[in-house]
């Protein structure tokens, strides 16, 4: 009982040190000044109003409106800046990337759950259920205020049975780590005997000297790109349901355009892609409408600058907030509205490009992050996308679910999870295949891939 209650005690007295050691905000350079925010606290600055600041984050207008396209928080000394239009967020993420390129180390997420082995999450100087879990694990643990360690790194200073998120982020990491090296470690042992399949690990271990990486680096980039696939990808096809269910004329434009490149004989493959607009634009716009990571994955300065006339100190932390920046008028006449049609119809200066058989695309979409730290498989990630709602609506018919008096039943529009990754909660829908014929060909495909070599 002396050691529960001593637990707390030591958090207070860490953080009040902590708190008391933290520099007093610098006065800007001549002819430059600190961009508007909300108004902080002595100490502690915005933090009793992280809630209200995620509700910022979610909302375009109100974050342009009052605050401009930056808005400065300050949390327990450190500086956040929120990022709200796609320009600022090019002209300092992009063209500034050799000072804008490197990450904040909260503690939890980046240092004691991988080991400070997650590439993503790095500072700049350097199967399937257990991915899904440990993507889980990660989702929550990145979440802005999931562990206060993160809004004060000096609890890091307690000792391990003193500190349960210690224990805790600890086990899972052994828990990530056994299963990233296990599959490092079983394609290895596959490899002796010939029976590797084709695979990231594989092509890891056969050219490891080449990328100058430890097993465990290597396990945790590989790994990484498993955990990256499943969470944001899944999220974003669940948005996509979503926008059909509420739009089913865009799905019915969808099945005609797969309908009429592939007909009812095949499913839709790869090579298709350049004959399908309407697929690209209605996955463009679903990751507009709502993107997968809301409020972009931060960046962090390197040393200060000046930003049109605004200072931003080294070490400030950068948000580029994606649910805004995909909200800008200028850019996203209707921004609330799902619109598809803004990639197709040249009435929409701002968003159309030609020609439709190369445009829409996610190339170097801001969903997929700025500058020197952009996704680097965006384009496994943009056919998955492509591939799969072609796929979709091929397949099957999608529509509102009924209640028991033959009533549809409409979705909620904004009912999605708070973490890392947005996807919409559980919702019902109906999903059903459009003829026998089709499942006679989806039967086909499932028999064909079980009979090839597999891939990891």
């Amino acid at each position: 009982m002396a050691t529960a209650a001593f637990v707390p005690i030591s958090i207070i007295l860490l953080t009040l040190v902590y708190l008391a050691l933290q520099p007093a905000s610098r006065s800007p350079p001549e002819g430059s000044r600190y961009p508007p925010g909300p108004e902080g606290k002595p100490l502690i600055g915005n933090l009793q109003d992280l809630d209200l600041t995620q509700a910022l984050l979610a909302s375009s207008q109100e974050v342009a409106d009052q605050y401009g396209p930056v808005m400065r928080l300050t949390l327990a000394g450190r500086e956040h800046y929120v990022v709200s239009t796609e320009k600022v967020a090019n002209d300092l993420l992009r063209e500034r990337g050799s000072i804008y390129s490197s990450r904040a180390q909260a503690p939890a997420s980046a240092q004691l759950l991988p080991d400070n082995l997650r590439p993503v999450l790095l500072p700049y100087n350097e199967i399937v259920q257990q991915i899904v879990a440990v993507n889980h694990n990660l989702e929550r643990i990145a979440s802005p205020g999931a562990y206060l360690v993160d809004t004060f790194p000096i609890l890091m200073k307690l000792p391990r049975f003193l500190a349960p998120f210690k224990r805790e982020i600890e086990e899972l990491h052994r828990r990530e780590h056994s299963l990233f090296r296990g599959l490092l470690e079983d394609v290895r042992e596959r490899m002796k005997d010939g029976t590797a399949p084709k695979c990231w690990e594989r092509d890891f271990l056969e050219n490891q000297s080449e990328f100058n990486l430890t097993d465990d680096k290597g396990a945790y980039v590989v790994g990484t790109m498993f955990e990256a696939g499943s969470g944001t990808t899944s999220a974003a096809m669940m948005s996509f349901v979503l926008a059909m269910v509420l739009h089913p004329l865009w799905f019915r434009k969808v099945q005609e355009e797969v309908d009429s490149v592939c007909g009812a004989e095949r499913m839709p493959y790869l090579d298709d892609v350049r004959q399908l607009p309407i697929v690209r634009a209605v996955i463009k716009e679903t990751l507009r409408w709502r993107p997968v990571t809301a409020g972009g994955l931060p960046h962090m300065s390197t040393k200060d600058d000046v930003y049109e006339g605004l200072f931003i100190p080294a070490n400030t932390v950068i948000h580029p907030n994606q649910w805004a920046i995909h909200r800008e008028p200028e850019l996203y006449p209707q921004p609330e509205s799902y619109l598809p049609e803004r990639w197709l119809d040249s009435s929409y200066r701002t968003t159309f490009k030609s020609p439709l058989s190369v445009y829409p695309n996610l190339h170097n979409y801001s969903n997929f992050g700025f500058g020197r730290r952009i996704c680097p498989r965006q384009n496994i990630a943009e056919r998955n996308l492509y591939l799969l709602a072609a796929r979709i609506a091929w397949a099957a018919n999608i529509s509102k679910a009924k209640d028991g008096e033959g009533n549809e039943i409409d979705p909620p529009l904004n009912d999605y999870t708070a973490g890392f990754n947005a996807q919409p909660k559980w919702f019902p829908f109906e999903l059903q295949v459009r003829s026998q014929e089709r499942w006679a060909v989806i039967e086909e495909e499932l028999k064909r891939g079980a009979e090839s070599e597999p891939l990891k």
